[in-house]
């Protein structure tokens, strides 16, 4: 199994916490998105979730090696569903582990915050009274279609 990837499969957060554990490593920070019940007070029915997953894939290496950049010691594993998801459903587990927590912390931010600007992955928000596809990233790449294009 790779550090990062994209599944239909319901998410595990130990199988990605699993991938950072190392006898060096004081902390491991992990991420864990589910799907919540109300946004801005409208109700949530489910979502479906989308993704340009070779291109997401690359993203989320991306976003490791920026950690590691900013964080020597950091070691990074990302997991995103797909496909439909109920309320209370994890969509995306995150870990991070480092020799001190701070940095754990830190970087663990840094890696969600990255995903919802560079990774391609779209949801669609189901309510009783409409849906709207949500995830339009701030960085636009050469290669990177927008959920429109992808359709």
């Amino acid at each position: 199994m790779s550090d990062y990837w994209i599944t239909e499969n319901p998410l595990n957060p130990r199988d990605v916490i699993d991938l950072v554990i190392r006898p060096e490593a004081g902390a491991i920070n992990t991420f864990i998105g589910t799907v919540r019940e109300f946004t801005e007070g409208k109700q949530t029915l489910f979502l479906e979730y989308q993704a340009y997953e070779s291109m997401a894939v690359k993203k989320m290496e991306e976003i490791g090696h920026e950690i590691e950049q900013q964080w020597p010691d950091a070691r990074t594993a990302i997991a995103h569903r797909t496909g439909r998801l109920e309320i209370s459903d994890i969509a995306v587990v995150i870990a991070v582990s480092t020799p001190h927590r701070a940095d754990s912390y830190e970087a663990s931010r840094y890696a969600i915050e990255r995903m919802k600007e560079i990774v391609p992955i779209w949801k669609k928000e189901h309510w009783h009274d409409g849906e709207k596809w949500i995830g339009d990233q701030k960085e636009k790449h050469p290669g990177v279609p927008s959920k429109e294009e992808v359709q």
